[in-house]
């Protein structure tokens, strides 16, 4: 079993599509990893060597930044955003959409569940 940046990948799948399992590592950037370390894209993630395994591991630490790294620079840059007060921080601080997508309906994933209506009368009881 294959196991790149602390990641498990999955063993019958191409390795162009296993590497994308690895957080930060996407179709586009799975392609140029394999081109740089010289592994075929076609190869299952189970028949790789372990010659393949350690030319993709250096070409991902050579190249991008992946999992614990990129999770923590992707938080600071939230944490900026909130500490200067600008609007997209505000957002985030809120919990609601920060691209101008419109709130007054929709909007359910980042407001949460629809809440019930204050007054609504109940169906009598029998």
């Amino acid at each position: 079993m294959a196991r790149i940046e602390g990641v498990d990948l999955p063993r019958n799948k191409r390795i162009e599509i296993a590497l994308t399992y690895i957080y930060g590592i996407g179709l586009a950037s799975s392609h140029k990893l394999l081109k740089i370390s010289g592994v075929n894209p076609d190869s299952r993630a189970k028949d790789l060597t372990d010659q393949e395994i350690t030319s993709i591991r250096t070409a991902i630490s050579d190249n991008i930044q992946v999992e614990g790294d990129l999770r923590r620079f992707e938080s600071l840059a939230i944490k900026r955003l909130m500490d200067i007060g600008c609007y997209r921080g505000r957002r985030h601080r809120l919990g609601l959409p920060l691209r101008g997508q419109r709130t007054r309906t929709n909007a359910r994933t980042r407001r949460g569940s629809k809440r019930t209506v204050a007054g609504k009368k109940k169906a009598p009881r029998k």
